[in-house]
């Protein structure tokens, strides 16, 4: 049995990061992060759930883009936060 693709890839354009040194919403609050995500539809880099503001979903939720890419060096892995699984 082949799992259907989520509907949510047509939200995945190319994208450049905005903020590739770092987290762009930790970046102008002087917060530390743990791991970056970034975002599929837009560029927006992001913090991870285990950051302490989660800036990517925050981002994912606010600006309806569901998609993020790992941009931890060496991994590349894409998430979707509406259906909260790897796609």
């Amino acid at each position: 049995m082949t799992r259907a693709a989520d509907p949510h890839l047509a939200f995945v354009r190319p994208v450049a990061p905005r903020t590739p040194q770092g987290c762009e919403d930790c970046l102008r609050i002087g917060s530390p992060w743990v791991h970056l995500r970034l975002c599929m539809s837009c560029g927006h880099v992001g913090c991870c759930d285990s950051s302490p503001h989660r800036h990517a979903r925050a981002h994912a939720g606010v600006a309806g883009h569901p998609i993020v890419r790992s941009f931890e060096p060496g991994e590349s892995w894409l998430w979707c936060f509406v259906d909260e699984t790897f796609v």
